[in-house]
């Protein structure tokens, strides 16, 4: 029987892990910088998603989605300001205006109508991953298996849904907010597998020298995209896409993207999203 468990209910030690795994805020990181432009302040929520977000050996906001959010909105006139926000918490902030937007590795597939959307700008993956000696295979092979998710996060709701045929109905499912936990309780051999973005993986397979294997099957290709609150009507989703557009055209997104992904042209291919 499939069911979330809350990570408060789960292992005491992960509690460890999480302290262990824990990541400095990005609340106020680039606020001065933002103030300084003069330029008028965009409030971007997210949370910590190498390489699209994290904080640099300065304690300062980079990644893909920070390079890429910072351009944009210069273009159009405004400066990006950076906030750490409670991922669950995610809709209620865009929608009261505590945030403008959310932007940092979100898939847009089965939320087209819950924001206003600006993109796809990317392609992403969502896979499973497991040890690399596990006898896990396919996604068959997760009967009577553990996986341990983000909670609120698309694998979430693609195993807690049941609508996968390709997903056994025995999967037990590990809700976590701390996706930093979610990669450790797999290295410690707590879970089974993991799920979540496959570029997210390998970050931090490659920022931990740790040995995970992907299946080769994935959950999920979807596009992602910048969610504003469906009340907003400043109209910056759609100013927002064509100013993503004109950064593709004119080759600043392949950049961009290229210095954190090898073959950056493949995860600009938003075209052929559900060809």
């Amino acid at each position: 029987m499939k069911h979330r468990i809350s990570r408060r209910a789960f292992l005491n030690g992960c509690t460890l892990l999480a302290a262990a795994a824990a990541v400095s805020s990005l609340t106020s990181c680039g606020e001065e910088e933002a103030k300084d432009s003069g330029l008028a302040q965009i409030v971007v929520g997210s949370d910590s998603y190498p390489p699209y977000i994290y904080l640099n050996n300065d304690g300062v906001p980079t990644g893909i989605d920070v390079e890429i959010a910072t351009e944009a909105f210069r273009r159009m006139g405004y400066a990006a300001r950076f906030e750490t926000i409670n991922w669950e918490q995610k809709t209620n902030l865009v929608e009261s205006g505590a945030i403008d937007c959310i932007w940092g590795c979100f898939s847009m597939d089965g939320r087209e109508e819950v924001y206003r959307w600006a993109g796809p700008y990317m392609v992403s993956r969502q896979v499973v991953a497991v040890d690399a000696d596990s006898s896990i295979r396919s996604l068959s092979d997760l009967a009577g298996k553990t996986v341990a998710v983000q909670s609120t996060g698309k694998p979430e709701e693609i195993f807690l849904s049941g609508s996968d045929p390709r997903i056994p109905q025995t999967v037990e499912v590990l809700s976590i907010e701390n996706r930093s936990v979610q990669y450790a309780m797999l290295a410690c051999g707590y879970v089974d597998s993991i799920a979540a973005h496959e570029t997210g993986i390998l970050q931090y397979m490659k920022d931990n020298a740790i040995d995970f294997r992907i299946l080769e099957e994935p959950l999920l290709v979807t596009g992602l995209g910048i969610a504003f609150a469906k009340n907003d009507t400043r109209g910056l989703d759609s100013q927002l896409t064509d100013t993503l557009a004109q950064m593709r055209t004119d080759g600043t997104l392949e950049q961009i993207v290229g210095r954190y992904l090898e073959n950056a042209s493949q995860y600009l291919e938003v075209d052929t999203i559900g060809a």
